[in-house]
């Protein structure tokens, strides 16, 4: 059984997102629709990437105007559990908009929020850009903030998705059936999370994965990112 940690002085934690996340590979910047919208247009909208937005409750966005109103409407002046904070992501050698991520059913007073609506751009995928931007937003959690649990949650059809979670650290913890209904079709939702107690292996992995001896010149990974008892 699983030891009862002691919260009697527990605090409400800060909200997650209000600040510029730098790495080396990556930087993950609070969404400001001026500074971002037309680069993540560029980036995930069009007739060229609805692909991205399959498994999405939202999207795909053909006009740079449907982008710009998803976003107001989900990360609103006003924040509530329900709302987002979306964190766009740049290359930190050029500063182009790649892709983004969010910080979602964000509740401090529980020290617990969600990281989805994950929509990387096909340059961007399969990337030490895209591994580090999901690390960088995992460590803010964590190391920054002291959150005690950080959630991953995609439609159970989604393989690509669960590999993912496994991938960065994320452990399985069930399916809730008919959780949604999204664009006419029934979604069962897959539910995964790193607690705080598993973050010290995560963030172990992550920094050996993205070392710069753990690439070749080529820039093939040498070990592959593998997280002890993720899955």
């Amino acid at each position: 059984m699983r030891d009862t940690p002691d919260l009697s002085a527990w605090l409400p934690c800060d909200r997650v997102g209000r600040k510029t996340l730098p790495g080396g590979y990556a930087i993950c910047e609070p969404y400001l629709r001026e500074a971002h919208s037309a680069g993540l247009f560029q980036a995930l909208g069009g007739n060229q990437n609805t692909e991205l937005w399959d498994f999405m409750p939202l999207g795909p966005f053909a006009a740079r105007s449907e982008l710009e109103a998803m976003l107001a409407f989900v990360n609103p002046a006003e924040h509530t559990e329900s709302s987002w904070q979306t964190m766009v992501v740049r290359c930190t050698g050029s500063g182009e908009i790649l892709g983004m991520a969010s910080y979602m059913r964000i509740r401090e007073a529980h020290g617990s929020a969600e990281v989805g609506a994950v929509t990387f751009s096909k340059k961007m995928q399969r990337t030490r850009i895209a591994t580090e931007a999901m690390y960088l937003m995992a460590r803010h959690v964590f190391a920054d903030l002291g959150y005690r649990r950080y959630e991953w949650k995609c439609h159970h059809e989604n393989a690509a998705s669960m590999r993912a979670a496994v991938r960065f650290g994320f452990i399985y913890e069930g399916v809730f059936r008919n959780d949604m209904v999204v664009k006419g079709r029934n979604r069962d939702t897959a539910w995964y999370a790193i607690t705080d107690s598993d973050w010290p292996l995560v963030d172990k992995a992550f920094t050996r994965w993205l070392a710069p001896s753990n690439f070749d010149p080529n820039g093939q990974q040498k070990s592959k990112l593998a997280v002890p008892g993720a899955g």
